[in-house]
């Protein structure tokens, strides 16, 4: 560890530095990167890493002059566009400072932030001449070995060496040509502290294992290196990055029917072209991180570099996101840095020994718990946590190929008090203050960058229900770098509506309100549910397993929507060869309308949770001891959807064609968005999105013929999309083949002369609990395929492009490369397509 002596060196260096060294921009940072800082809160390197390539500079000017770091920062562009974050300039210029210091020193040190964040090709095993060098950062160990099936688990002829930066290594040469670690065997590091030797899993391994016959048998750290052979390679380019990301939210290990956990390759065959012909864009993959508590739902991470070994291998995997790829669907990971399991013989945690902080993954004492999650946090100063989470990042974006993160518990890393016992008013002081991790907000400064240098294309999404402005913007704006953020006030909304009111009491204000709620310039994904809703935690004693020494607290869900609507007759009920009861058909239209609003009005992005988008029923509860190790609601009902008498399809139908209606009519991307009318006594409300004009009627019984909507543009307008159509279990009540032309309305220009401040009007048809949506028709449309209405149906099997070629068999992707289930459906689409919701049979 290198002292008070190195910043005085680094400072007299200075001058120096700006003046010998080339340019190399990031991130947009060509004015803030120009000049080093005297100080630093970072820890500096513990070591120097060996290099094969020149240092990158630190960023100058043009002329290489010298000025106050304080000079860069008053032009903040974050404060441009919000004038309420000006007396809160001193924390963005601080914070600013902060991460250009940490980026210097990766400059001059490592060779740079991208350089940097390739530990996971020096740390772990690799591969290097002519052996395996494996390498393990533990300061606190007094005595290193490796230890595995290889050697019969005895270290004695493999000790470690420990170098003045506290890194372990050991090289093995080959033997017979052969590598002496087998692929596919089980390692483990061995150290010593206080006298008593410790095994443990490797921090940085690739796959881990656990023996699934033995209950509780602890995970073992499995060497992965496959032959050409056996090594999967990728097929398949990337997706160009969508406008606007439709996100199916799915956990490949319940994805299964039946109850058992389902593998990567079963999701790839059997879910992804479910999602493919739901025209959703992304896939987000829950739970892919090794976690050896199958009911922390991936949230307790044990081993970060590790895919999970329930679902398959790291192969595996590659096969599914490759499969993904060539149906045109980017997959974005969870990703959980925000902790680490409190489990020591499975994971990180595990190092820790009692240690100071500077020799730790994490901080000590209350500071590195995290006493709701029951969970270790950790040190973002830290020099070698910064390499571990940021090669992290790199790692799971290189090697298999993924599209992009969602940060899971963002809020609990930007605050010190993790946001426990906080609500959040909106109260900038909330959010820029002593209780603000300012170490956190730098670290994730710096993952955005790493990110979008590597991969420009990257969507990075955050979940974060504090709302603290600036997350969604670019570092280069003093931001912390988020593509999007979930709008998680959204979904709790719905609940307290659907639990707390009558239909009657709903408030068409407060709806809008609560989904035009969001910052201008940050983006949202928007979402009814997902699976926060359908895993409430609760904090119940009779619900906890102790494993090892870790304590894990079960989690179990509330209620789906559609639950929550119909609640036990969904078991009765949906079947439509009889009639609906009124608390079906009142379930069924507000499932829809709901989950429309949602999207239509909540984002730039949307997303569903799978099973979600037909209203599969009840909730999820993980196999454990306080359900007898039950699997039954830890599945998805795919049967449902796919029975022709249920009227889940209905639900599906509906919810495919309005990923279909953002893809003919792309409204999710446009930054036109007008709430013209919330009208309390009728239980409507009217907004444009993009082009297209919306109508909601949430009034439980009432219908108004001639309904007089507001638009901008005149003309005339078609339907779109409606809810009521019979493929959607509606009543078909409103004609699709209707012509509505628009009249003016006021004085052109004066909108308080207008109709609801919209410069023309046109009547409609608006039954109760219905959503129609509708399309202004260009003259040079009238004729042709996009000027009707959307396809219900979604896409068949005959849409399926013939070059998208299964990842494995290279044969054509078609009916019988999905399971037996999709096809028949599909084949049913074939032989009854649908347009507008009613058939053309």
């Amino acid at each position: 560890m290198m002292g008070s002596r190195f910043f005085r060196m680094m400072v007299a260096e200075n001058n120096e530095l700006a003046k010998q060294l080339p340019i190399k921009r990031t991130c947009g940072f060509q004015k803030l990167l120009r000049h080093h800082i005297s100080t630093s809160r970072f820890l500096v390197p513990q070591r120097q890493v060996k290099q094969n390539f020149p240092i990158s500079s630190v960023l100058t000017d043009d002329s290489s002059s010298m000025t106050r770091m304080e000079d860069e920062t008053e032009n903040i562009g974050i404060l441009s566009t919000d004038q309420g974050l000006e007396p809160f300039k001193d924390h963005f210029k601080y914070r600013m400072k902060r991460y250009v210091d940490q980026k210097l020193l990766l400059e001059k040190h490592e060779g740079g932030l991208e350089e940097f964040a390739k530990g996971y090709l020096e740390f772990g095993f690799n591969r290097e001449d002519g052996g395996i060098v494996y390498r393990e950062w533990a300061p606190a160990a007094k005595e290193a070995q490796l230890i595995g099936d290889f050697n019969g688990w005895d270290g004695s002829n493999h000790k470690m060496e420990r170098n003045e930066f506290g890194v372990w290594s050991i090289s093995i040469p080959d033997s017979g040509g052969k590598p002496a670690i087998p692929h596919g065997s089980r390692v483990k590091f061995r150290f010593k502290h206080d006298g008593v030797f410790i095994d443990r899993i490797p921090a940085w391994i690739k796959y881990a294992t656990v023996d699934s016959s033995r209950f509780g048998a602890p995970y073992d750290g499995v060497y992965w290196d496959p032959p050409p052979s056996e090594r999967y390679e990728f097929k398949y380019p990337r997706p160009p990055k969508p406008k606007a990301p439709r996100i199916y939210e799915a956990h490949v290990g319940m994805s299964s029917s039946e109850p058992r956990v389902n593998s990567y390759r079963e999701f790839a065959d059997d879910v992804l072209p479910r999602i493919w012909a739901n025209n959703y864009n992304t896939v987000q993959l829950m739970a892919v991180m090794e976690h050896s508590y199958y009911a922390s739902f991936g949230y307790h991470v044990t081993n970060f570099f590790a895919a999970s070994s329930r679902s398959g291998t790291p192969e595996d995997l590659k096969y599914l996101i490759d499969k993904a790829h060539s149906l045109g669907l980017r997959v974005l990971v969870d990703i959980v840095h925000s902790h680490a399991s409190n489990n020591v013989t499975d994971g990180l945690n595990g190092f820790d020994v009692g240690q100071s902080s500077q020799e730790s993954y994490f901080h000590t004492g209350d500071q590195g718990y995290h006493k709701l999650w029951d969970s270790r946090l950790f040190n973002y100063a830290n020099w070698e946590v910064l390499r571990f989470l940021l090669s992290n990042l790199r790692w799971w974006i290189e090697e298999f190929k993924f599209d992009g993160f969602r940060f899971d518990g963002v809020t609990s890393m930007l605050y010190h008090h993790h946001g426990i016992n906080m609500s959040f008013t909106g109260n900038y002081n909330e959010y820029f203050s002593e209780a603000t991790d300012v170490d956190a907000v730098v670290y994730l400064m710096l993952a955005n960058c790493l990110v979008h240098n590597i991969f420009p294309d990257a969507t990075v999404i955050a979940e974060d229900v504090s709302g603290m402005p600036g997350l969604g913007s670019p570092v280069s704006m003093g931001g912390i770098g988020f593509d999007y953020r979930l709008a998680m006030a959204i979904p709790d909304r719905w609940i307290d509506y659907l639990k707390n009111k009558k239909d009657e009491e709903w408030s068409m204000k407060e709806i809008s309100q609560s989904l035009t709620n969001r910052r201008y310039t940050e983006k949202c994904i928007s979402y009814a549910e997902s699976h926060d809703q359908l895993l409430l935690a609760r904090m119940l004693k009779e619900m906890t397993l102790k494993t090892f020494t870790g304590f894990f607290t079960a989690i179990v869900g509330d209620k789906t929507i559609a639950f929550l609507l119909m609640d036990q007759e969904m078991y009765t009920g949906m079947s439509s060869l009889t009639d609906a009861s009124p608390t079906i058909e009142r379930g069924i239209t507000l499932h829809k309308m709901i989950h429309f609003i949602t999207m239509a009005l909540g984002g730039e992005g949307y997303l569903n949770f799978m099973g979600n988008e037909f209203g599969h029923p009840e909730w999820i509860d993980f196999p454990r001891e306080g359900n007898e190790w039950s699997y039954e609601k830890c599945r998805r009902q795919w049967n449902l959807v796919d029975a022709d008498h249920l009227r889940y399809k209905f639900m599906n139908a509906f919810g495919r064609a309005m990923n279909e209606l953002d893809d003919k009519f792309p409204f999710l991307a446009s930054t036109k968005q007008i709430v013209s009318s919330t009208n309390e006594e009728d239980k409507v409300i009217v907004f444009e999105r993009g082009d297209l004009v919306f109508v909601f009627n949430f009034h439980p019984e009432n219908t108004y013929e001639g309904y007089k909507v507001g638009c901008d543009l005149p003309g005339k307008y078609r339907v779109a999309l409606d809810s009521d159509a019979w493929g959607f279990g509606g009543d078909g009540r409103v004609g699709h083949n209707i012509d509505h032309f628009t009249s003016p309305e006021g004085i052109p220009g004066v909108a308080e002369t207008n109709f609801n401040n919209r410069p023309n009007s046109f009547r409609v048809l608006s039954p109760p609990r219905t959503s129609v949506v509708y399309y202004r028709v260009e003259e040079s449309q009238e004729g042709h395929n996009n000027s009707e209405p959307v396809n219900v149906q979604g896409k068949l099997a005959a849409d399926v492009p013939a070059e998208l070629e299964s990842p494995e068999s290279s044969a054509t992707l078609a009916a019988d490369d999905v399971d037996d289930v999709t096809a028949r459906k599909i084949e049913d689409q074939k032989q009854n397509r649908i347009v507008g919701g009613e058939s053309n049979v």
